[in-house]
């Protein structure tokens, strides 16, 4: 079972903590990410996608997901703008949940916690001040 905190100060230190954490997930996993407007839940994303060669990373708030091909297919949700769990139903969630070809990612995840997988990395991103951010990742299974 993964667990890890760690502060960072830097948008280096964000790339390194998401790069690394690159190498603990697979094809199949499931990654929700939490934390306020502007913590870095996008950068975060973008960093680790670097690791399979996928530079066109950009926040999915409003075409819901974006998915992204290089060494690993990128699932990549933003349930920010959502109003209706009906809504992801309605462009196909369950199937990209589900791919095991594919590393997914949902931002916001909290919002529509009745349709995500139990089983699941959750990384929470907390303002420590303007500069710091604590990064929290927990396997849950």
């Amino acid at each position: 079972m993964f667990k890890k905190e760690i502060i960072v100060q830097t948008l280096a230190e964000t790339a390194e903590a998401a790069s690394e954490f690159a190498n603990v997930i697979k094809k199949g996993s499931v990654i929700t990410l939490t934390g306020n407007l502007g913590a870095g839940k996008t950068y975060f994303v973008k960093a680790l996608c670097k690791k399979y060669n996928i530079l066109n990373v950009s926040s999915p708030s409003f075409a819901i997901v974006n998915t992204y091909s290089g060494k690993e297919i990128v699932h990549h949700f933003d349930f920010y703008r959502i109003i209706s769990v009906n809504e992801l139903y309605d462009i196909g969630f369950e199937e990209y949940i589900s791919d095991e070809e594919a590393v997914v990612f949902i931002e916001w995840a909290e919002l529509f916690e009745e349709i995500i997988p139990k089983k699941r990395f959750q990384i929470n991103i907390d303002f420590i001040n303007d500069y710091k951010r604590k990064i929290n990742i927990e396997e849950r299974k």
